[in-house]
């Protein structure tokens, strides 16, 4: 991990009772008070998921902070380091689910975890009663994925469900292997006890998701960069790795990895587009965005630029207008 940089970026989540998450919510509140941290962090009465951004310092006394008590001592936290926050503001909210999935499941009935290196092992003799599985959106998907990932057709990963039942129809899932990853770990730890609650019993998960094993094992195995949820957007897996671009631009077709907010405030799609297509198209997705009354001005120099902050500059635009 480079330590010269000045921002540790921590990832991490556990699957803990919690009685009273907007209580943790206003301890959270307390303790950044005083500290340059940023977050987006959610409780819920089944644990935590966080993500944030704090200085060395700090995020080393948060860490300690968290671990000494006893339902949180286990927390595995992820770190990056990074030049900058890479979050705009701090946001500790309860939630009633940690992870989007409408319906119940018990994470103690979820997948066997592999370690970084079982995962790559087994990658390495994957045979065809093996199915590998990304559970992320299409956005995170299309700029890296594992070599041979399945990508689910899914507009919400509620409806994982009934993908499941139709991979039931391809699959004997009494013979099939699953192997199923994501970003951090947090969404396997529900969609595999999902998996094998609707009947496929060999089901392995990735233990600390594509960070983890990015950092334990490189880029074997990987194409491309990690989406990530917070103003980088996307990042190498591996800090000495190559940086493989697998994702194109929109308009051009050509190699780009760069995801802009379309300028009409009342779209905000993320798409993917080179810079100067995003300067000759004024920073829309589609040619109907340009014209749209509420558009706002595309600000080139920027080589990768920050997610949209769409509540503020909305306001901004309606006073000048």
């Amino acid at each position: 991990m480079d330590t010269s940089n000045t921002y540790y970026i921590l990832a991490f989540y556990i699957f803990t009772p919690i009685d009273n998450p907007e209580e943790e919510v206003r301890k959270h509140h307390r303790f950044f008070k005083t500290r340059d941290i940023r977050s987006r962090i959610y409780i819920s009465k089944e644990g935590i998921n966080a993500q944030m951004s704090a200085e060395k310092t700090d995020a080393l006394e948060y860490i300690d902070w968290l671990k000494s008590d006893e339902r949180f001592k286990d927390i595995d936290v992820k770190i990056h380091t990074y030049h900058e926050h890479a979050f705009p503001k701090v946001t500790v909210k309860a939630k009633e689910q940690l992870v989007a999935l409408d319906r119940k499941a018990d994470p103690k009935e979820g997948g066997a975890h592999l370690s970084a290196e079982e995962w790559k092992k087994m990658l390495e003799q994957k045979d065809e009663d093996t199915i590998l599985i990304d559970v992320r959106n299409d956005y995170e998907w299309v700029i890296g994925h594992f070599e041979g990932a399945l990508k689910p057709e899914l507009n919400t990963f509620r409806k994982f469900p009934e993908y499941v039942d139709k991979l039931k129809a391809e699959y004997d899932p009494k013979k099939t292997k699953v192997m199923m990853y994501c970003t951090g770990g947090i969404r396997c730890e529900l969609y595999s006890a999902l998996m094998i609650n609707k009947g496929f019993d060999t089901v392995y998960q990735l233990d600390g998701g594509v960070i983890k094993y990015g950092q334990k094992q490189g880029t074997d195995h990987w194409k491309g960069k990690l989406f990530v949820f917070d103003d980088r957007l996307s990042v190498p897996i591996a800090e000495d790795g190559k940086e493989e671009i697998i994702s194109a631009c929109r308009y051009c077709g050509a190699a780009s990895d760069v995801y802009y907010n379309c300028a009409n405030m009342d779209c905000n799609e993320l798409f993917l587009s080179c810079p100067s297509c995003a300067e000759k198209n004024k920073g829309c997705c589609c040619s109907e965005c340009e014209t749209a009354p509420h558009t706002r001005p595309f600000h080139k120099g920027e080589d990768r630029p920050k997610p949209f902050r769409k509540w503020y500059h909305y306001e901004t635009a309606k006073r000048k207008g």
